[in-house]
C-alpha cells in the first residue's frame, strides 16, 4: 500500500467475516502493536453458545486490549470492541454502541451488513473496512456503504481464504481499494498511520 494523495485521517476500523475468518483475524490482530491508536470493531457470525468466547481467544492473541460489546459502551481507542452473539451492532450518532435483536439479516446476527451501514453513516470516509472469509453475502451492503461514504475497503484475496464466497461477491459486486491476502491486512492497518 502506498499514501494516496489527499490522505484522509482514518479513526475506526471495522471488520466483518463469517466461516474461515477466525484465523485470518487472528493473524491481523497479532501484527498490531499495543500502542495500535485506532479502535477497531470485530462482527463475526459466531454460535452463541460458544464455551470459549471468541473475546477471549482474541485476548490471547492480541497485544491490544479487547472488550466484548455491551449497549451504550463508548467507543475506545486502542482497543478491539468484539460484536456479541446473537445482536445485530450499531453506531450511535454520540459514538456509541446499541445492540439490536430485530430480525436476522441473510441468516446472520449479529449482520456484517448492518454494522458496516451503520459506520458508514458515523465515521463515513474516516472509516476503515475489511472483509474476510465467509459463507455468504453479507457484508457487500455494508462495503458498498462504506465506500459510497469515501471510506476505505481491504478485502480478503478470495484465493487466500478458506472459504471465499464472503470476499468473492463484495469484490465483484461492490469493489475494494485493496484485495490482500490475510498476512499483509495487518501491515495495510500499520500503513494507515502513515495516513493519520
Amino acid at each position: 500500500m502506498e499514501k494516496n494523495e489527499g490522505a484522509r485521517r482514518y479513526e475506526l476500523v471495522v471488520i466483518g467475516g463469517s466461516a474461515g475468518a477466525l484465523g485470518p483475524l487472528l493473524d491481523i490482530l497479532k501484527q498490531l502493536p499495543a500502542t495500535y491508536p485506532l479502535p477497531i470493531i470485530i462482527v463475526l457470525h459466531r454460535l452463541s453458545n460458544n464455551e470459549e468466547t471468541l473475546e477471549h481467544v482474541l485476548a490471547h492473541r492480541s497485544k491490544l486490549k479487547v472488550k466484548e460489546i455491551e449497549d451504550k459502551n463508548v467507543i475506545s481507542p486502542a482497543t478491539v470492541h468484539v460484536a456479541p452473539a446473537d445482536y445485530h451492532l450499531l453506531i450511535e450518532s454520540n459514538r456509541t454502541f446499541a445492540l439490536d435483536v430485530s430480525e436476522k439479516v441473510l441468516f446472520s446476527r449479529p449482520s456484517i451488513d448492518v454494522t458496516f451501514d451503520s459506520v458508514a453513516q458515523v465515521y463515513g470516509k474516516h472509516t476503515v473496512a475489511i472483509l474476510l472469509s465467509g459463507a455468504n453475502s453479507d457484508g457487500t451492503e455494508g462495503v458498498k456503504a462504506i465506500r459510497k461514504a469515501g471510506g476505505l475497503a481491504i478485502i480478503q484475496t478470495p484465493e487466500d481464504a478458506e472459504i471465499s464466497y464472503m470476499p468473492q461477491v463484495a469484490i465483484e459486486s461492490a469493489g475494494a481499494d485493496y484485495v490482500l491476502p490475510a498476512n499483509k491486512i495487518g501491515e495495510a492497518l500499520l500503513t494507515v498511520l502513515n495516513w493519520l
